[in-house]
């Protein structure tokens, strides 16, 4: 039944696009440039590294961007975040970092399914897009839909191998590793949440996280 409910919908898809090329053809224009229609970049890419890129650009929409050599500098690095913004206790549903620090004894991070009592929420992501400094979330990883969004501060845990140049490439990654099953949402997190609906005034954290953190482990 899934399959062929993949089918129609494909074979509706397919249909649309058809539709829009066919009224397209009464009042057509001549590309001005057809030499690029079979380009994928319209930007150029310059010599810093994936990781360099992405801590530029996360950092100027307002993330707090820290590195870390390896798991244990990454722990140490969050304890000593914690204790100096006062944090008690950060909330996950990822079981690979909850087990991480709890190997170590650690317990400032805790399972937790109550959000509404959640300040501090951290999980993995999917990938890291370091041209636009945007972390790619989906809501088959662990976190879910609502814990990387409702948490006011979220701390994103990632590797190096996590980090690809643009969406394109995310967008691959995400195809090779779901095949034919692609999360039903797939969000893209470019720095704090912000929104300007009222007044036209810039106002942060309403929507989303005001604070985001990625820490990434060079591993």
């Amino acid at each position: 039944m899934k399959k062929a409910n993949q089918i129609i919908m494909a074979n509706s898809k397919e249909h649309i696009l058809k539709t829009i090329q066919a009224a397209l053809k009464d009042n057509r224009l001549d590309i001005p440039f057809p030499e690029v229609e079979n380009k994928t970049n319209f930007f150029s890419e310059d010599d810093m590294s994936l990781e360099e890129c992405f801590a530029t650009e996360f950092t100027n929409l307002g993330g707090k961007f820290i590195y870390c050599s390896n798991k244990d500098e990454m722990m140490k690095q969050l304890q000593t975040l914690s204790h100096n913004l006062n944090w008690n206790r950060i909330s996950t549903k990822d079981q690979a970092i909850l087990e991480l620090f709890e190997n170590k004894n650690i317990p400032l991070v805790q399972y937790t399914d109550d959000l509404h009592k959640m300040e501090i929420g951290i999980s993995s992501c999917e990938c890291l897009i370091a041209r636009t400094g945007s972390v790619l979330l989906s809501s088959a990883q662990e976190a879910g839909r609502s814990l990387p969004v409702y948490a006011p501060i979220h701390i994103t845990i990632a590797y190096s191998k996590d980090l690809v140049w643009n969406i394109s490439d995310a967008f691959s990654r995400l195809k090779e590793k779901y095949k034919n099953d692609i999360p039903s949402m797939i969000s893209l997190a470019t720095g704090p949440s912000r929104t300007a609906d009222i007044e036209k005034t810039l106002v942060v954290g309403v929507h989303g996280p005001k604070e985001v953190y990625v820490f990434l482990i060079d591993e």
